[in-house]
This record gives structure tokens, sequence and C-alpha cells, in this order.
């Protein structure tokens, strides 16, 4: 089972000392590939470079945390913002997205795309069925 991860998803570990990974094999109970698209890679890489330093510093650590999750290209299109790109990667795909961006949860729940988020800054819930 595929998992797209957002960027703020890469951000728990070190937000909620939550290993996200666990915690995905906990929730999950079955495997699950976390899936890193190419746009929220550049988002990351641009947090880097013109963040506040603890910010980029966290978007540092968010782009090591990437490098085990599956890379998979995606086109840029400058009209397209990165939580479009989600959107449109996770209703072909039909799989649920890893987010806390409240905007982004919204949307992918009125496509019936199940989101798995932060419940309590204690440990990872599913909101939809997989």
């Amino acid at each position: 089972m595929k998992i797209i991860a957002d960027s703020n998803a890469l951000f728990v570990p070190l937000q909620f000392k939550i290993d996200i990974f666990e915690e995905l094999k906990r929730l999950l109970n079955r495997h699950f590939e976390l899936v890193l698209l190419s746009s929220v890679r550049r988002e990351l890489e641009k947090m880097v470079k013109s963040s506040s330093v603890k910010t980029a510093k966290q978007a540092s650590y968010a782009l090591k945390l990437g490098e085990k999750c599956k890379l998979v290209e995606t086109k840029a299109v400058s009209s397209d913002s990165v939580d479009d790109t989600i959107v449109q990667v996770a209703s072909e795909w039909n799989c649920p997205v890893f987010t806390n961006d409240r905007a982004l949860r919204k949307r992918l729940r009125d496509i019936n795309v199940p989101v798995i988020y932060v419940r309590q800054k204690s440990h990872l819930e599913i909101d939809g069925r997989i």
C-alpha cells in the first residue's frame, strides 16, 4: 500500500517525538510504502534555503527522513501548488495521504481520500476507510 507524505508529515518526529514508520506499522497493520513526491521534496529544499534557522534545520531533517521514502517524480506545473499535486496523485492512485494540514485534509476528505494525521500530539490516526 502506498501512502503519500506531505512535507509536514516529515516534521512529525521532531515536533511530537513520534516514530512515523513504527506508528504507521501499528496503525495500518500491513506492508506500506511511504511515498515522497518530487514536488514535496522541492518544497522542503526551498525551506532549507529560505527559512529561519530553526525551520531550515527541521526541513533538513525532514529531507533526510524523506530518503527512507520512495521518491516519485511529478510534473512541475507552476500554477499547481504542492497541495494540488498531492490531491491529484492521491485521487489517481486511490491511496491515503499523511498530512496535518487542515485545509489539505478537508480537500482530501471531500473527495473520499483517507487521511492519516497526528492525534492528541501522541499517535497517528486515520480519517476514512483504507
